[in-house]
């Protein structure tokens, strides 16, 4: 049920709305749609000035609102072919530049999380915000040795505001799950516990930094992709420094070509750091928006990635991770059936879906789409079409899979501005045949086994001792084997149901016969058998008796 501060926060959102002239928006609510005609009475209407162009309305009221409504913000300013071009524009300015909260307060901030105050830690240290996003702002400083750091601050009382307005996501996700026919399959309940572990653990610095590290050591070695160095010293939950990388935005194309960027190896490298941190490392960026992405212009013919922001990071189970690579090689090879019994085999559609129907209905929206170029093609409309196609199936959206979606949109529109002849097919199916070769070859078996020899290790010196003891107990009648399961007990149900009926039909029989002779006996051979000793009656009743008690025992199985 919906509390007073869910009230409140709705009722903000729409002055909020009002106050940056977009009363449209409040009145196209499907409550409030019948009565629209109102904002040509509204009075500010009528001596209401100049208003600013729409995007910058849209984009300042996803500002004043909250981290929340900006990353929503983020993700749409990646998505060019959704949004109207001076929307992604202006939504293009959420990435890194949000309105910032004072330099000092930053300083009071680290300060009492290092306990010392900034001059004292740093030689020097600018006021002034380098960048400041949606949960924290980052600040150029100089460490004593010299070395050129960024300390990246938690905005103060993000938390508070983070936590109101999930709860407000909850509210709406409870109502859908109760009115909406199709909450079973899309899981609104748990799509948003999953974002509010997401963005709640952005708020813990050093869980970001661990997570740089992770990805840092994961390429170690590689020209793909750089990322900055942790300096733990100096890290907190609320405060985190690291090493000051530069480089050209992702999204400033004209700069990238003045540098001579090869933008098409930019895209193909882009790829292929995707498909490494999700199929080899199982560890990958899940916040690739512009602000976060920037290129190492040292060689530009083999350009560098660099990476910074490590508050969101993604990985798969192994089945997850297992599934998903056959439905990419699948999709890639234009297997469509394989697609569909993958579908069936991991669960996300029921087990009695029927596999040609399926088949054809994944056809259908992903035959136009190969053979074509980058430019050509929107995963955001083709991922639309598979829904509403998935929908006759019941498929379920799989909470642990939103974060990847999200990371392959993101890339996608980054791909499309860099190099929208970008043929991703071609690009990426080299790279997940490798990746099913490691992963079903002898390379694999020898991994395996490498990661078990040290449980195989603890286990083997004290197999030949559990052998002896179990085949001594064998020996002498101390080990019973009971086998339970969902399966036995069905059949041992319908044995004696089968039993049952036989003893039914046994006593049917005997009746029929018995019958049939009493009536075939004349008067005087009817009454010899009325006269017949006791001791013949007793022993019929004994067995009618047995026969009755051996159809209610059902034979148990036995």
């Amino acid at each position: 049920m919906i509390g007073p501060r869910q009230i409140l926060r709705l009722a903000y959102i729409n002055v909020v709305l009002v106050r940056h002239g977009l009363d449209e928006i409040v009145l196209r609510t499907h409550l409030l749609r019948p009565i629209r005609f109102i904002l040509y009475l509204l009075p500010w209407n009528w001596i209401r000035g100049t208003q600013p162009p729409r995007a910058v309305r849209l984009r300042r009221t996803l500002e004043d609102l909250g981290p929340i409504f900006i990353k929503f913000g983020q993700i749409l300013s990646t998505r060019r072919d959704l949004l109207p071009e001076d929307i992604a524009d202006e939504f293009a300015s959420l990435q890194d530049r949000v309105p910032p909260f004072p330099g000092e307060v930053a300083t009071g901030i680290v300060r009492d999380a290092l306990g010392r105050p900034v001059d004292e830690i740093f030689r020097e240290f600018i006021r002034e915000p380098l960048a400041s996003a949606s949960i924290a702002q980052v600040h150029a400083a100089r460490l004593e040795d010299g070395r050129e750091v960024v300390v990246k601050v938690v905005r103060p009382g993000i938390e508070k505001v983070i936590r109101r307005d999930v709860s407000l996501l909850r509210f709406v996700a409870d109502l859908a799950h109760r009115y909406w026919p199709d909450a079973r399959r899309l899981h609104p309940r748990e799509v948003v516990t999953e974002y509010e572990k997401t963005i709640l653990d952005e708020l813990d610095l050093q869980r970001e930094a661990a997570s740089a590290s992770q990805l840092r050591r994961n390429f170690e070695g590689s020209d793909l992709l750089y990322v900055p160095e942790v300096h733990w010293e100096h890290t907190r939950r609320g405060v985190m420094v690291m090493e000051r990388v530069s480089g050209i935005p992702i999204n400033d194309v004209d700069a990238l070509r003045d540098a001579g960027v090869d933008l098409r190896m930019l895209a193909e490298r882009g790829v292929e750091i995707f498909f490494t941190q999700l199929m080899r490392h199982n560890f990958f960026h899940a916040d690739m928006h512009p602000g976060n992405i920037f290129v190492d212009r040292a060689h530009p013919d083999r350009p560098s990635y660099i990476a910074v922001d490590f508050g969101i990071m993604g990985s798969l189970s192994e089945q997850d991770q297992r599934y998903l690579a056959e439905n990419f090689l699948a999709f890639f090879n234009r297997d469509y059936r394989r697609v569909a019994e993958l579908h069936v085999e991991s669960k996300w559609v029921p087990a009695d879906t029927r596999i040609d129907d399926f088949e054809a209905a994944i056809r259908s929206v992903c035959e136009p789409n190969f053979d074509r170029p980058l430019k050509e093609i929107s995963f955001g409309r083709v991922l639309v079409r598979l829904f509403q196609a998935a929908r006759r199936f019941n498929m379920e959206v799989q909470p642990q899979l939103v974060l990847l979606q999200k990371t392959l949109l993101n890339i996608e529109g980054l791909g499309r501005q860099l190099y929208p002849d970008l043929d991703l097919w071609e690009t990426a199916k080299p790279f997940l045949d490798r990746w099913m070769r490691e992963q079903l070859g002898a390379r694999a078996l020898l991994r395996e086994i490498g990661r078990q020899a040290p449980k195989w290790g603890e286990t083997l010196p004290a197999l030949p001792g559990l052998a002896y003891e179990t085949l001594k107990l064998a020996r002498s009648g101390e080990i019973e084997v009971g086998i339970r399961s969902e399966g036995i007990e069905q059949l041992r149900a319908e044995i004696r149901r089968s039993n049952q009926r036989s003893v039914l039909a046994m006593i049917g029989a005997a009746l029929l016969i018995g019958a049939s002779v009493v009536l075939g006996l004349g008067g005087e051979r009817l009454a010899v058998l009325w006269g017949a000793p006791v001791w013949t009656w007793i022993l019929g009743g004994a067995g009618v008796c047995l026969v009755f008690a051996a159809w209610s025992n059902g034979g148990e199985g036995r």
